[in-house]
Parts: structure tokens; sequence; C-alpha cells
């Protein structure tokens, strides 16, 4: 696990128009990239140079927290407590984050806003091992990452929606039904979206 922090503005909401960050990305029906189809994605941050995101949806049934403890040597285990796993995105993969609320903080967590953030440091996983850390996390390897302007083409290209992110939604346990959920919360039925700019 390494510190994401030196990635843009430590997370800070620039306020510029356009920028994601705390908000939820929802993946249009038509989205071609199959690593991304019917996904949901938390963004980390967002700005001109770059943005970086964590697949809410996409569970991790290759490796358990407590095996992951035991390959780092993290005790007590088994775990005072556990995290659920997430296939977080493509990029990286072999790198832990653990997306979290803001009630556990350390030098080297990313605040997402007052409610989220990002924390890549083996000291969060020791903290929930021991029955401590962020009330809420969810540990993801790997992330979403986009280039300078790349993000803001594909939502230009209608390949996502962006609705507001909240807490319930962001650590729900229910991942099969997120994404209907996102596009639901959104009054919209999938079957009827278009995956065309401008077409009525």
């Amino acid at each position: 696990m390494r510190c994401m922090a030196d990635r843009g503005s430590r997370g800070e909401h620039d306020g510029g128009e356009g920028y994601l960050t705390g908000q939820l990305l929802v993946a249009m029906p038509t989205m071609r990239d199959p690593r991304f189809a019917q996904t949901v994605v938390f963004i980390c941050a967002h700005t001109a140079e770059s943005a970086l995101g964590i697949v809410l949806n996409r569970a991790l049934d290759s490796l358990s927290f407590d095996s992951l403890l035991e390959q780092l040597n993290i005790s007590p285990l088994p775990p005072r407590r556990r995290i659920r796993m997430h296939a977080g995105g493509p990029v990286e993969t072999a790198k832990g984050f653990v997306l979290h609320t803001t009630d556990w903080m350390q030098d080297g967590s990313l605040r997402v806003d007052e409610r989220f953030a990002l924390s890549s440091s083996i000291d969060v996983l020791r903290a929930i091992a021991r029955g401590e850390g962020p009330r809420r996390g969810i540990l993801a390897l790997g992330y979403a990452g986009w280039g300078a302007g790349q993000l803001d083409d594909e939502i230009l290209q209608n390949a996502w929606l962006s609705i507001p992110a909240d807490e319930g939604f962001v650590f729900a346990e229910d991942l099969g039904a997120m994404w209907r959920g996102a596009l639901s919360a959104l009054k919209v039925d999938p079957l009827l979206l278009s995956g065309a700019a401008g077409r009525a």
C-alpha cells in the first residue's frame, strides 16, 4: 500500500466548474469498456490534470481480508474487525486503498471532502485489525485513473452520469443492486437511456 496524497491537491474540491471530486460516476448502459460496464465509481480526486476513482460495486473474490493481513504480517489474526474487499479499478491492481469515513485520519490520508478520505498506508489496516480505525470503510485493490481532460471527454460522450454521493450508498452492502439503484436515484430507466450525446 502506498500513499496517493501526492496526486492533485490532496483531494480538496477545486470548486471549478465540472470537477467531480466526492461524487459518483454511473456508467451508461452503452459503456464500451468492459472494465467499467455497469459500474459505479466514487471520484476521490478530479482536477484539470487528472482524476482518480474507486469502483464501488465490484467485489474482490480472489483474496480475503484475513489472507491479506496474513500476507502483510498484520496482527491480530483473526482480526477483531473486517472490511469488505473490492476490485477498485484496472490501474495498479496490486496496490491497496482504503476508502473510509473521516473520523480516522493520518498524515498521508487523502481528504476527499468532509465525509470521505482515502488512505493507502498499512497503518489503516493495522488499526482496523485491532478493532479501531474509521467507522466505515472498504478496501480496494487498484483504482480507476484518467489523464488530463480524459474523464471530461468521456462525460461529454455520454459514457457516464454523475450523482451526489452519500455514506449509505458508498458503503452499501448489496453490490449487485448498486448500479440500478444509482440510476433509480436519477429516476432513469437504463433501457431508455441513449448512448448518443444530443439525441432526443
